[in-house]
């Protein structure tokens, strides 16, 4: 290799956990720290090699591959991806996107045609930005700026991993770790690479008091939501259930046109469990 690996790890609280100790574990990576949706148009550019990359890329790019079973996920209510509404959810014309986001932006979509029957017109919802800022009739908020209560009232909030969860009775999964395909040819040992993100998972949830005092500290929030928001609202394994429940959003996406035609909608062969 004539340059060190590129990893692109995400900056928000819920990847804590899996991302605590890449540095030491992986000491001749660069890593860089973003938001989802930047890290997947860095690795598509091929700017990174590895990234913690949204999961509705791996229908879109056929060759890129999971390369552990280190996850960000959910069983239930995930505290962190909100649809906030100022309208019923029936009456919902406009709908602001997280433009931190690629998977819970379509999976916003999805819900709302599937639970509403709306099919709202979309507009960008900057990272920075206030509530405020935007007038749309519904407004989509991830990561760290989810957590907090919204600083005006809404008519109506969903959680949406709880609202999946509830509707599709399957788990989700928001970010995996994800390879480009030609990693391979650069001399990369993809089974020392897998090892060392599995081990980071586990030694991180491990260490979760320490995760948590030290979060809570930076972030200003209690030390109770932090550790819930880590231990009970999140789930870090992807297993045989998360593809199952990955397989049925990409076959929604797809049938609301939120993909594009052609799209890879079985995770399976994409998996380096396949080898």
């Amino acid at each position: 290799m004539n340059r060190p690996l590129r990893i692109g790890a995400v900056n928000y609280l819920n990847s804590r956990p899996l991302v605590a100790g890449l540095e030491q574990a992986l000491p001749e990576a660069a890593v860089v720290y973003d938001v989802p949706s930047r890290l997947a148009a860095a690795l598509e550019r091929g700017d990174l090699d590895v990234a913690l990359a949204p999961c509705i890329e791996l229908a879109r790019r056929p060759e890129w591959h999971i390369i552990s079973d280190a996850c960000v996920g959910c069983r239930g209510p995930v505290l962190s991806v909100k649809l906030l509404f100022r309208r019923p959810p029936a009456e919902v014309a406009t709908l602001a996107l997280d433009e931190g986001s690629r998977t819970s932006v379509v999976l916003a979509q999805i819900l709302l045609a599937e639970i509403a029957g709306v099919r709202p017109r979309l507009t960008p919802f900057p990272l920075e930005a206030p509530l405020s800022s935007s007038s749309a009739d519904a407004i989509l908020v991830i990561g760290d700026r989810a957590i907090a209560p919204p600083s005006e009232e809404f008519v109506e909030s969903w959680d949406l991993g709880d609202r999946w969860c509830r509707w599709s009775e399957l788990p989700f999964t928001f970010a995996t770790w994800m390879v480009r395909g030609d990693l391979a040819a650069r001399g990369v040992s993809w089974d020392r690479l897998e090892e060392a993100l599995v081990r980071c998972r586990d030694e991180g949830l491990a260490r979760l008091d320490a995760i948590v005092a030290a979060e809570s500290k930076s972030m200003g929030l209690p030390a109770d939501l932090v550790d819930r928001y880590l231990r009970r609202h999140l789930h870090y394994y992807f297993g045989a259930g998360q593809r199952r429940g990955l397989e049925h959003y990409f076959e929604r996406a797809a049938a609301w046109g939120l993909l594009p035609r052609g799209s890879r909608l079985k995770i399976d062969d994409c998996s380096l469990w396949s080898r």
